[in-house]
């Protein structure tokens, strides 16, 4: 079996089996047996890490069944091969050749000599920023609710926005939080170390002890590093202002808020459509630029090896370089001083190609079945689906069940990712032996 198939059934066999569980009288809060389509739906919503639910997942299920929707976001998020590895390790087992390339191909970084090193330092990774938001978040909750359930709101959430799952145990999301402080900058920090890739956390984590140490080595930031950072921060500031001028003026929907609260909402929103899904505010008081911003912004999503979906911040990058590239008539793609591989530059285009059309048809296919919702807010829908964000403008749970078994497809595509997919459906790519002559070709 390639490597891609088998990454593609271990996702399918993580929202089959939580399907399972979801369906079972214990995990519904009236014990009884529950809908087929709503624990597909929510199994599939919660392994890829989306949060779009066709039920308030408060209401629907019982606390059995919020714990499980919890253990599928954070299988969802850490992947099916990260934990499997996992396992691997705690029982001794060896790596062979084929386990530590699907584990390269998991990351989508050559790790082959470092994965259990790897996979510890992500387990560790994941528990110290889960741990540090539910503190933070028990906080902020036990002043509304008993410290137990206070507790288990600070977890259930800590995990979810960490793993940019989108799930909440509020019907409103979290706008009864959007005046706190401490919530908004805590779930905003998880979602953003979450999404920024562990690659990244890690390489932070040792030049940091290395300036502890007072090393006077000179520490090489890898060109990831530094690509996703500055592309992050570019998104994030974009959306903020974005979202900040064009909703506080006039009847806007942050105009009849203090300057404090414009700002933390417009932060917030910001960093939550990097394919995290929680929301401060409803969605459908938004102007229209604002949805199509936010749409963008989805799409592009967050950062290899991190727990978000989208084209990712560097496939973003390298598009955007190959353009400048190409408008000052230079033959190859720099980026901060490095050399783009023309292999590298192919894939981001059949990543980005892929993606278009796997929304294009998610949209059209929703359009075609439901005649009587509006066509942004179905669109607005596809995209949410495909990179895994779970904003939604409330149309979800009135979703005819084709159109919300569209919506599983699109959610599975979006995690597992196109040239995944595409592999595992074809077979992994070989390189050809045959040399073709060139000839021109019209462009533009």
């Amino acid at each position: 079996m390639t490597i891609s198939r088998t990454i593609c059934l271990g996702f399918i066999a993580a929202i089959a089996g939580g399907a399972l569980l979801l369906l079972m009288p214990f995990a519904t809060s009236t014990g009884e047996w529950g809908s087929p389509l709503v624990a597909l739906f929510t199994s599939t919503s919660a392994v890829c890490v989306t949060g779009l639910s066709v039920v308030d997942v408060s209401k629907y299920f019982s606390f059995w069944g919020e714990l499980t929707v919890m253990l599928l976001a954070q299988l969802g998020g850490l992947g099916y091969m990260t934990l499997t590895t996992f396992l691997m390790i705690l029982i001794g087992r060896k790596f062979d050749l084929q386990q530590r390339f699907a584990i390269q191909e998991s990351f989508d970084h050559r790790f082959a000599q470092g994965s259990n090193n790897l996979i510890k330092s992500v387990i560790a990774t994941t528990l110290i920023f889960e741990i540090t938001g539910a503190i933070i978040l028990f906080g902020v909750f036990v002043q509304d609710y008993p410290p137990i359930r206070a507790l288990w709101y600070a977890v259930f959430h800590s995990i979810s926005a960490f793993n940019n799952a989108g799930f909440s145990l509020f019907s409103d999301g979290l706008i009864g939080y959007q005046s706190s402080l401490p919530l908004n900058l805590a779930v905003s920090a998880l979602i953003i170390f979450g999404g920024i890739g562990y690659q990244v956390i890690i390489e932070a984590y040792f030049w940091v002890v290395r300036k502890v140490k007072n090393s006077q080595r000179r520490f090489a930031f890898s060109l990831n590093l530094r690509v996703v950072v500055r592309v992050t921060i570019f998104l994030l500031l974009l959306g903020f202002f974005g979202i900040l001028i064009l909703e506080a003026q006039g009847n806007r929907a942050l105009a009849q808020f203090s300057l404090q609260d414009r700002l933390l909402i417009a932060w917030f929103q910001s960093v939550t459509t990097r394919t995290a899904g929680f929301n401060t505010i409803d969605l459908n008081d938004l102007s229209s630029t604002s949805l199509v911003l936010v749409m963008l912004l989805m799409f592009i999503g967050a950062s290899p090896s991190g727990t978000g979906g989208g084209i990712k911040t560097t496939t973003f990058a390298i598009l955007a370089n190959c353009t400048r590239s190409a408008l000052r008539g230079q033959e190859r793609v720099i980026i901060h001083g490095r050399c783009i591989p023309p292999q590298l530059i192919l894939k981001a285009i059949a990543v980005v190609f892929g993606s278009v059309m796997t929304v294009i048809s998610s949209v059209s296919l929703l359009v075609f079945l439901e005649s009587g919702q509006e066509t942004v807010a179905l669109a607005f829908e596809a995209v949410s689906a495909f990179a895994t964000v779970g904003l939604s403008l409330g149309i979800t749970p009135e979703l005819k069940p084709l159109s919300q078994l569209v919506l599983i497809v699109t959610m599975f595509i979006g995690r597992v990712g196109i040239t995944i997919l595409m592999a595992a459906i074809v077979g992994d790519p070989k390189p050809s032996l045959i040399k073709y002559p060139e000839e021109n070709l019209l462009v533009g």
